[in-house]
């Protein structure tokens, strides 16, 4: 097992510089840079006018001092080109794109993920600030998840074609139909002071006067936040789970050795959690580190946004919009490192869950 981990882990390093390398390819092609941001900002607030030299005409002596450097930005002309090259170096974009490329993995392979373009603050102060909140919707997410799906789909796998089963299935179905994001603002519609009730907070993951509050009103006033996002996320979540839960309850199920163990005279109960448990559970449990880490991120995306919750999520997507590279591509490399780790994680799980796995004598 040493072997097959030690090959797993030099194999993030190659998958790694992959991710890192395409994404940074596709960034340089993308339109309306940091640079460009601060430019549209400047212009916003008429800036060309205290920042630039006058004559913004195309045939212009100021166009021609500006020559390449202001030609290479939307809306620069009439900015003094000086300050604009400033703008350059200030965001690294006085060096050409390998070496940038470089200097950002050097720096990455020590976790130093420098400061945002923006915020008055390290990029991974930023990311510590918001984890909490991320952490606290997928840890919540995922343990609701198998809370609900697993024994409703052993429920299913037992009572498979049933009345109960049918039914069951097709709330399931509507449910992963059904976008996570979608279901949040109907239910901000319904019970956020919408059209219909004002029954919980539309937005955040505290209550203003939060400090004052006792230990208990605390916890109440946190369940009493989270209890529409977490409802928004988990309808899809479980449906997935319970159905994985089912169809591998049902294939253990008929198998030889459940025939054998209930021709012993066995009762039904001690067949299925006794023999049938261990072996269907092994597939569900396994995934348990990458379903946190779906809900930890990816998951928790829109619902972040719609909610206001302030976690990596929002973090994330406000910084794709600002083009605040380092929050980008800092977000990027750790998460694809820790996607990485959870898939060797899983594959420990699969070998404690079941030891007759042994991926030793499997090549990678």
């Amino acid at each position: 097992m040493g072997a097959y981990i030690l090959r797993r882990i030099l194999l993030m390093i190659p998958t790694l510089f992959g991710i890192m390398a395409i994404s940074f390819a596709v960034i340089q092609f993308a339109p309306g840079g940091p640079v460009e941001q601060v430019i549209a900002r400047l212009t916003n607030q008429g800036g060309s006018d205290r920042l630039g030299g006058g004559g913004g005409d195309a045939g212009g002596s100021n166009v021609d001092v500006a020559g390449d450097v202001s030609s290479k930005y939307r809306g620069a002309q009439g900015l003094d080109p000086e300050f604009i090259k400033k703008l350059e170096k200030q965001f690294g974009f006085d060096k050409p794109p390998l070496e940038r490329f470089g200097m950002m993995l050097w720096n990455y392979a020590r976790f130093d993920f420098g400061d945002s373009y923006f915020r008055d603050i390290s990029v991974l102060d930023l990311i510590l600030e918001k984890m909490p909140v991320s952490i606290s919707i997928g840890l919540w997410i995922t343990l609701l998840s198998y809370l609900i799906s697993i024994p409703l789909g052993i429920r299913k796998a037992v009572k498979d074609g049933s009345t109960f089963d049918v039914w069951t299935s097709g709330v399931v179905i509507v449910g992963y139909a059904i976008p996570g994001f979608l279901f949040g603002i109907m239910l901000m519609v319904l019970f956020a002071g919408g059209s219909f009730w004002d029954w919980f907070p539309l937005r955040g993951l505290t209550s203003d006067n939060w400090d004052q509050l006792s230990w208990s009103g605390k916890i109440v006033d946190y369940f009493w936040h989270m209890t529409l996002p977490l409802t928004a996320l988990v309808l899809s979540a479980f449906a997935t789970t319970t159905l994985l839960t089912k169809n591998s309850f049902l294939e253990e199920i008929r198998k030889q050795y459940v025939v054998t163990a209930r021709a012993k005279g066995l009762s039904e109960r001690k067949v299925l959690y006794g023999h049938v448990f261990r072996n269907a559970m092994l597939i569900v449990i396994a995934g348990f580190p990458g379903a946190f880490i779906s809900a930890f991120f990816t998951g928790s995306l829109l619902i972040e946004n719609i909610f206001s919750l302030d976690g990596l999520g929002l973090l994330g997507f406000r910084s794709v919009v600002e083009r605040d590279y380092p929050v980008v591509f800092a977000n990027l490399y750790i998460f694809s490192l820790l996607g990485l780790f959870v898939g060797l994680l899983s594959d420990l799980i699969y070998t404690w869950v079941d030891p007759r796995i042994d991926f030793e004598r499997r090549d990678v």
